[in-house]
């Protein structure tokens, strides 16, 4: 079944950007990043940011741009059968637009991919048709928050996220 990402949650000011592979079920069906209640990337943004994980999802985007940090993923359409990253149809893969993307937001300074499957069709296929000046900003993986990336417990990801994200530029992070 053939599956079409989001558009990014991001302003002109943010510095700071995270990728994710491609929604899954539950994200598509509720037209939300991380809709499932199991993955834990709104639970580790709000401890990192000081608001409520339960807080509605408008106001988390909000929150997110407020702290010049934008969202979004790698992979703008495929086919894929169920949520897993493993499931994807690598056939399938179109990448999402980051030459447009980057001229949009020129301030973006680092890239964290939450799991391995963004930064490998990250590298595989944006990387190499960028823009020298947008191949130059800083990456780094960080652990998935994924429920399928058991092998971390909450406060190891946590942990993990703090020390990447603690850089960003409004300090609280």
């Amino acid at each position: 079944m053939h599956k079409t990402g989001f558009p990014p949650i991001a302003d002109k000011h943010a510095t700071t950007l995270i990728l994710g592979s491609m929604p899954g079920e539950q994200s598509l069906r509720e037209n939300q990043y991380y809709a499932n209640t199991h993955n834990t990337f709104w639970r580790i943004m709000a401890s990192l940011l000081g608001f409520a994980h339960d807080t509605p999802y408008a106001e988390r985007a909000r929150i997110l741009s407020q702290h010049r940090i934008a969202l979004w993923d790698v992979i703008q359409g495929c086919k894929r059968h169920g949520s897993l990253d493993s499931a994807i149809d690598n056939q399938s893969i179109v990448a999402n637009d980051f030459v447009s993307f980057y001229r949009k937001h020129p301030n973006i300074r680092r890239v964290f991919f939450n799991g391995t499957k963004a930064e490998q069709e990250y590298r595989k296929r944006v990387l190499p048709g960028l823009p020298e000046a947008a191949q130059d900003i800083a990456h780094a993986r960080l652990p998935s928050t994924s429920p399928a990336m058991a092998q971390l417990s909450f406060e190891q990801k946590l942990s993990a996220w703090a020390k990447a994200l603690r850089g960003n530029s409004t300090g609280r992070a």
